[in-house]
């Protein structure tokens, strides 16, 4: 059977793929393996790794019409590159470029960043896929313009499928103008309370946040609150002194240090590399429970897009973090980290999405939607 990391025209990579689909009892999808709990083949399903970093390339680029075509294995920076130097970007704020996350195994992961509070997840950007189902046919969904009728929306089904429907070979998405500058601001709370309570009072007023976050202070004995805010350059200090008055105080920061901050919540360069990185969805709700449940471990973690995803990096036993997650009702998937399931606490279950897994993949070809 050809490897389909072999270099080739594209026609002919994906043909590879399809027949490996065909010929192998499993198949397990990886790109650069930013996110290696995702695409770990289940212990007792032996599978053959479908390395895609080979089917890379920009397809389709339109920046006047903000859309564009890339194949799965392309490298995520690469296309924020592109894209800046056109004044444009993704709104969705996807996480790990620099580490080389690919489109595809970002659209598999279904993973998006702080950033994505104002204008929505990468499901809000998709605009079409093709793919290679578990029989190996080449199917297509969606399309390269934003405005289009499609059938079934396969390319918002297939994000954050974790390689368990088919092998994304090709995406596309619409992108936004990027904001001219950006500033930040930063507040600190001697308890989580009034931290909460001022988090629940942006989101309930009218101000025009690019990212809201929840996260320890320094000092471990107070939470801090980091608002970003993009736009024209010239009414970015007014904005922040209206923000000031609502917040009554907080400390400004642009430029260099500012950018820094937001690198490091996206590439995730505040988690010890020893250390498990949990994705957590949740509301703002649960979050004094869940910090309640934790006492007294004092993890690394951020709350991000205004409390309703926690990134936390663990290095106790992930069962133990399971059945706190379970108490509470919350499910964890695990990015990274010694996991033999990427599912902790209340795992998802759908009647719905296991029909689609039997319709997709009718021989089991990928891994399991949910544990079984």
């Amino acid at each position: 059977m050809p490897d389909p990391t072999t270099a080739a025209p594209v026609s002919d990579i994906i043909a590879q793929i399809q027949e490996a689909v065909r010929d192998c009892d499993r198949v397990v999808v990886r790109g650069r393996n930013t996110k290696p709990a995702l695409s770990a083949s289940p212990l007792h399903m032996p599978a053959h790794s479908l390395e895609m970093s080979s089917l890379s390339g920009l397809v389709e680029y339109e920046p006047q019409e903000y859309t564009f075509t890339a194949l799965a294995g392309t490298p995520v920076c690469e296309i924020a590159q592109l894209l800046q130097a056109n004044g444009q970007y993704l709104p969705f704020d996807p996480v790990l470029l620099e580490a080389g996350a690919t489109l595809g195994g970002t659209i598999a992961a279904g993973l998006s960043g702080s950033g994505r509070l104002r204008y929505g997840g990468l499901r809000d950007f998709i605009l079409g896929v093709r793919f290679v189902d578990g029989s190996g046919t080449l199917l297509r969904g969606g399309g390269k313009v934003v405005k289009n009728a499609a059938g079934f929306d396969f390319p918002k089904l297939l994000v954050g499928s974790m390689g368990s429907l088919g092998v994304i070979v090709e995406a596309s998405f619409k992108v936004f103008p990027a904001p001219a500058a950006y500033a930040s601001l930063y507040i600190d709370y001697p308890q989580l309370e009034s931290a909460l309570q001022a988090l629940h009072m942006l989101t309930r007023r009218p101000v025009d946040l690019l990212a809201l976050d929840l996260l320890p202070s320094d000092s471990r004995r107070g939470w801090t609150l980091a608002l970003r805010i993009g736009g024209d350059e010239m009414l970015l200090d007014t904005r922040l002194a209206r923000l000031r008055r609502l917040l009554d105080g907080g400390d400004a920061l642009r430029g260099d240090e500012e950018a820094a901050f937001w690198h490091a919540s996206a590439e995730f360069t505040w988690a010890p590399a020893d250390a498990a990185l949990i994705k957590i969805p949740l509301t703002p709700a649960h979050i004094a429970p869940l910090e309640a449940a934790l006492n007294p471990n004092q993890a690394p973690r951020r709350y991000a897009v205004a409390g309703n995803v926690l990134w936390l990096a663990w290095r106790d036993p992930l069962d133990a973090l399971g059945a706190t997650l379970r108490g509470l009702e919350l499910p964890g998937l695990v990015i990274r980290g010694p996991a033999s399931a990427p599912w902790l606490g209340r795992v998802p279950d759908s009647v719905f999405a296991r029909r689609i897994k039997a319709a997709l993949d009718p021989f089991g070809k990928f891994p399991p939607l949910f544990p079984e």
